[in-house]
């Protein structure tokens, strides 16, 4: 009998991230515009939008970036050095317990010198921190603590190779978000905007995925920035908190002068970051579309 042929593993987001997008594609699919040459996607985070995108484009030029430098680094020892990056998760996974919370902390605290070393630590303090959470304190420093899972998939080799090839072409560079001013200029671009959301209540302010947090003054600079684009004639969509403060930005006639209001579309997602269960369930978030 002959050996039964490899399974093939779909690229898709090889880290957890809060907010990420990839039960949400379904919905957001319909809002994608069909033609464009290049894609931009300024708040990276796990990227499920860029890896649906990258696969219905087959000759996508994209263009991923984000302000934190770790994410960053991540992507592109995937991208360029994934061989190196398994051996060294491989290694991690086989040091791992559950039981035994010393090594993660131990991983937690410490720091390397090498950009594979670097990556390594991330992914598989993501894959073991609780909730899969990324948060740094006030200096730089991640702080989660470990999580509570059975068998965390540390190392998933087969994933790692085909999202390497995926973004083989990309470009991946540490930038700040208003950056995109510089880049995105016509109606070949599409630009998708992920940003940390406003917060709907007191408890659920998680806008500090980083030091760096995103204040109210960021979401209107992120609107201002959303107009020249689309003034442009740049395609542009957005992901955020479906409250009054975000609708009144991007309803205000004033701000989109001389173009078309964006659409508002509600979409129904599921709360997963809270340390109630009770209060994970589903919410209703925008999707803001000038395309």
């Amino acid at each position: 009998m002959s050996a039964s042929a490899p399974s093939i593993v779909l690229p898709r987001p090889f880290l957890k991230w809060a907010g990420g997008k990839t039960r949400l594609i379904g919905q957001y699919q319909p809002y994608f515009p069909e033609k464009f040459t290049t894609y931009y996607e300024p708040f990276l985070g796990g990227g499920a939008v860029f890896f649906y995108l990258a696969q219905q484009h087959h000759s996508l030029q994209a263009v991923l970036t984000d302000i934190n430098p770790e994410l960053i680094n991540a992507y592109r020892c995937v991208r360029d050095q994934v061989e190196d990056l398994i051996e060294l998760l491989l290694e991690h996974a086989s040091e791992h317990s559950k039981d035994n919370q010393e090594y993660y902390y131990s991983m937690r605290s410490r720091s390397y010198n090498t950009d594979t070393e670097k990556a390594a630590r991330l992914i598989y303090l993501n894959k073991t921190c609780y909730n899969g959470l990324y948060r740094e304190n006030s200096k730089g420093q991640f702080n989660v603590p470990m999580g509570r899972y059975k068998n965390p998939n540390i190392c998933q080799v087969d994933l790692l190779r085909s999202v390497s090839s995926l973004l083989a072409p990309a470009q991946i560079e540490v930038r700040k978000f208003d950056e995109i001013l510089n880049f995105a200029s016509t109606s070949e671009d599409f630009v998708y905007f992920d940003p940390p959301y406003y917060p709907i209540s007191a408890t659920s302010n998680f806008t500090a995925y980083s030091r760096d947090n995103f204040k109210e003054s960021e979401q209107i600079k992120l609107r201002d920035i959303f107009v020249e684009l689309a003034k442009r004639g740049v395609k542009v969509m957005l992901s955020n908190s479906n409250c009054d403060f975000i609708k009144e930005l991007y309803s205000d006639s004033q701000a989109f002068k001389r173009i078309p209001l964006p659409q508002l579309i509600e979409i129904s997602a599921s709360r997963g970051i809270n340390s109630k269960s009770s209060k994970r369930g589903k919410v209703k978030e925008l999707l803001i579309c000038s395309v």
